[in-house]
């Protein structure tokens, strides 16, 4: 498996994998109508260019013979709180489940923000989505239940989970 350092020109790749994945992860937890709002809203290209050159998000894949096995993308938390990195996403093809893709990429987030100095990393994930054990077994932890409006009407309903980072 051979992680990718990705920027703009792998949009549609990215767009690809997000809609093969939600369409699994979230079948049971979203309605049809707010997966595809939120797709839009996070995964349209305007908003994928906007979080690689505006927000600072670093995007990866994890690459085998076959192509694109998953993505993951990760950046500072805020100006406010540079020790502390945010996962944004992390999603692997439904194919490539559970065969280690999802741990191989997180692994190489946890190497670069250790390098960065971090002192922590978060991520939110939806409280009803079955990758909520992965991050356990990984080490992270429950730090907050929240509910958070993105428009029309829509919440996402998750938890706020850190996982304790020793910098370099």
């Amino acid at each position: 498996m051979e992680i990718k350092n990705v920027g703009i020109d792998s949009i549609p790749v990215i767009q690809e994998l997000a809609h093969d994945t939600w369409a699994v992860a979230y079948k049971e937890i979203l309605s049809a109508a707010q997966m595809n709002y939120m797709l839009e809203l996070i995964y349209s290209m305007g908003a994928l260019q906007k979080q690689i050159a505006e927000q600072g998000h670093q995007f990866i894949l994890a690459m085998d013979h076959m192509g694109a096995a998953g993505f993951a993308s990760w950046s500072v938390k805020s100006d406010k709180e540079p020790a502390t990195y945010k996962l944004h996403k992390i999603y692997i093809d439904p194919n490539h489940q559970g065969k280690g893709v999802g741990k191989i990429l997180l692994d190489h987030i946890l190497e670069d923000v250790k390098a960065k100095g971090a002192g922590s990393l978060e991520l939110n994930v939806n409280r009803q989505n079955k990758a909520l054990g992965f991050y356990q077994k990984y080490g992270f932890k429950i730090m907050e239940e929240v509910d958070i409006p993105i428009g029309n009407g829509y919440f996402m309903n998750d938890y706020i989970m850190k996982l304790p980072v020793n910098p370099c």
